[in-house]
């Protein structure tokens, strides 16, 4: 592999590496894809891989999760919607209290003045979207513009597309730079690749990558489990989500946090979700969280009471510590760009973060403001 050349080398084939490295190529790059295990072996493989909107206030996030939607529809176009399993079912956010329906419809209304559709429900309409909900809610909002993807399905899917030279089971051992301090070679346990540019897309170890080539990115892993069903009859038109769910993904504690997210699968099966807690790379199957998991599952849809849960898996997400992605050049080592960070946002936000990457490398302007996301923030604030 010695002497191997590429316009640009993408370190890390998961969902984001893989966005980055096809929207590269149709940009016209020649690019690499280095990753130390296989394809979508990280936090991609363990996601439920959501597409949305709904879990995001007005803000560059939503910006960023706005454009991303449009590109996965386009994705799904070109791919096959098939073929990635991207099921534009809409999600249904829930709410058990007064409070609750209070603070989601201050939500929804901020969102839709920045252009996100919204439906606003009482608890009398939550049975026409879902006849198995739970009928002591309080009431919800239906967010069309949600999506699902099979996430290990569509970065092999863009990874093939792309057509880039992909190398599993490679280290990236160092990264060499000219006496101007501009990237000019990626050393792996392999070989060298020779390039003027590597995009840091290495997920929950971004941070270990990021100091092979000098620079501080303060990526943290957080842990989160889901539970599988049997597979059963269409039960579960969407993704259906309790209202707190989105405080906890924003909060800062790196104790557990839960809250219910159901939602099926093309095979039928239902996935439960979601937890997070930051326990570095503890990999640990947690039994008590796991039943936290069911007992909030069934308190929104009391017919999985019965229902065998037939496997759980769990999953580290890279965690920024002011919540947003890190995408961009980075200043301090020219050559050097970052795409990482995104927490559990990943799979949606992959498309608009990887077409965000290629527009920087070709000398375009990216369709949304990458100010809020510039890898050099945490020199100041962090």
């Amino acid at each position: 592999m010695n002497g191997l050349r590429a316009d640009l080398v993408v370190v890390g084939a998961g969902m984001v590496g893989a966005a980055c490295a096809y929207y590269a190529t149709r940009a016209g790059l020649s690019v690499v894809v280095v990753d130390r295990g296989g394809m979508a072996g990280g936090t991609t493989g363990a996601g439920e891989g959501n597409i949305l909107v709904s879990d995001k206030p007005p803000g560059p996030e939503l910006a960023l999760a706005q454009w991303s939607g449009r590109l996965w529809r386009a994705l799904g176009d070109e791919l096959g919607t098939h073929g990635i399993e991207l099921e534009p079912k809409g999600g249904l956010v829930v709410t058990a209290s007064p409070e609750e329906q209070a603070g989601l419809v201050t939500l929804a209304a901020r969102q839709r003045a920045a252009g996100v559709d919204v439906v606003d429900l009482a608890a009398d309409d939550l049975a026409g979207y879902e006849p198995h909900l739970a009928r002591d809610l309080c009431g919800g909002a239906f967010y069309p513009q949600d999506m699902q993807v099979q996430p290990m399905l569509a970065a092999a899917q863009l990874l093939q597309a792309a057509g880039a030279r992909v190398l599993t089971r490679t280290t990236v051992t160092g990264i060499r730079r000219d006496p101007m301090g501009r990237v000019r070679t990626v050393v792996t346990d392999r070989g060298d690749v020779h390039t003027p540019a590597v995009v840091n897309a290495a997920g929950v170890w971004a941070g270990q990558f990021a100091e092979l080539a000098g620079v501080r990115l303060p990526i943290l892993p957080r842990r989160g489990f889901v539970l599988v069903t049997q597979a059963l009859p269409p039960l579960v038109r969407h993704k259906v989500y309790a209202a707190g769910y989105v405080a906890n993904v924003g909060r800062d504690s790196a104790d557990l946090e839960t809250s219910p997210v159901v939602e099926g699968t093309p095979a039928g099966t239902i996935l439960i979700g979601s937890s997070r807690e930051r326990v570095g790379f503890d990999a640990t199957i947690s039994l008590p969280v796991l039943r936290r998991l069911a007992a909030g599952a069934v308190r929104l849809f009391p017919v999985l009471t019965s229902v065998a849960a037939i496997r759980a898996y769990r999953g580290f997400r890279p965690y920024s510590p002011d919540h947003l992605p890190v995408i961009g050049a980075d200043q301090r080592v020219p050559g050097l760009y970052h795409a990482t960070g995104h927490e559990g946002a990943g799979i949606g936000l992959a498309p608009a973060t990887g077409h965000a990457i290629a527009d920087l490398l070709t000398g375009r302007s990216p369709e949304v403001d990458l100010e809020h996301f510039a890898p050099e923030r945490f020199d100041v604030h962090f």
